[in-house]
């Protein structure tokens, strides 16, 4: 799936990419939105920039992420 900016984000799991750190389970649950997805190479392996409510910004792995609906 690829993802756009400003797409309202949920991160809904940890994930298995390595690219995910341990604090970043605290992101669970948290909802945002999708700030630079590197549409560019639209990889799905790749850390794509998310604002999340309360937390910042930062790069996560695309399968902690799921769409919500507007």
């Amino acid at each position: 799936m690829a993802f756009h900016r400003g797409q309202k984000i949920e991160v809904y799991k940890k994930s298995e990419d390595e690219g995910w750190e341990n604090y970043m389970d605290e992101f669970v649950g948290c909802h945002g939105v999708i700030t630079d997805p590197d549409s560019t190479i639209n990889d799905p392996d790749s850390l794509i920039e998310v604002s999340l409510e309360d937390k910042g910004t930062h790069r996560l792995p695309q399968d902690s992420l799921r769409l919500l609906a507007d």
